[in-house]
């Protein structure tokens, strides 16, 4: 059996969390520029990919590879949908459409529930722990450019059943390491792993546009121009 999984996927999905920070969308958004109908957006597309992610782990909490890996706590649908009433209002669900990469997203896991759900581990990796680490700073930015006061429509990355992250965090990693799977279906996770950035990052381009026309094309070349070595790649070793 396969041990480590952890540090496999720590180390197996640097690149990618780079790659991830280098996007024109998250660069800005890390620079503190974040336009309020575009941060709207990013949270839609995550309610419809969440909903999906959380309905099929639920659905193979019986499964002996997928169970250890079940933490309820960690559920951030109904925080998204809290986050919707507040940008939306209470009309939301009629008002929010999945962008086109989202739907490829909820595809993606819909097909791994179906034939292979050891691999949902990979998307429930690179999503929760990136919201329980560098998310937390997006938490800080979002709060503090679009003056939101205390969680609203910041639900998201609020995890009040999680009061210690770090505790939590180091829980996750045992877990991630008593899964018991092979050496090669633990390579396979870690590469679905990077294929869930590859998701993220095709979800956050897709709203580059919408950004563009909020802040200019001047702003955004200037904003992005440079690469990012990866701000937030400490933090999510937490």
């Amino acid at each position: 059996m396969s041990s480590n999984l952890a540090i496999k996927l720590r180390s197996g999905t640097q690149k990618a969390h780079t790659a991830a920070e280098n996007v024109g969308f998250m660069k800005c958004f890390l620079k503190g520029v974040v336009d309020k109908d575009c941060f709207a957006k990013f949270l839609g597309n995550l309610y419809f990919v969440y909903t999906e992610l959380e309905t099929a782990l639920a659905s193979h909490q019986n499964n002996p590879v997928i169970g250890g890996m079940y933490f309820p706590e960690l559920n951030r649908r109904a925080a998204l949908e809290t986050d919707m009433v507040f940008y939306y209002g209470n009309d939301w669900r009629n008002l929010i459409t999945p962008s086109n990469n989202a739907k490829k997203y909820i595809a993606r896991i819909q097909e791994l529930s179906a034939s292979a759900p050891a691999l949902l581990i990979g998307h429930a990796y690179t999503r929760y722990m990136g919201d329980l680490s560098g998310g937390q700073m997006l938490q800080k930015i979002a709060q503090s450019t679009l003056k939101l006061s205390s969680y609203e429509g910041t639900s998201f990355y609020n995890f009040d059943q999680i009061p210690d992250k770090k505790a939590f965090k180091d829980k996750y990693r045992d877990a991630l390491n008593a899964v018991p799977v092979d050496d090669a279906t633990a390579e396979s996770i870690v590469a679905e792993a990077n294929y869930a950035f590859s998701l993220n990052m095709q979800m956050a381009e897709e709203l580059e546009g919408s950004l563009i026309r909020a802040i200019g094309q001047v702003l955004f070349n200037n904003l992005t121009g440079s690469h990012n070595p990866g701000s937030t790649e400490a933090a999510a070793t937490n």
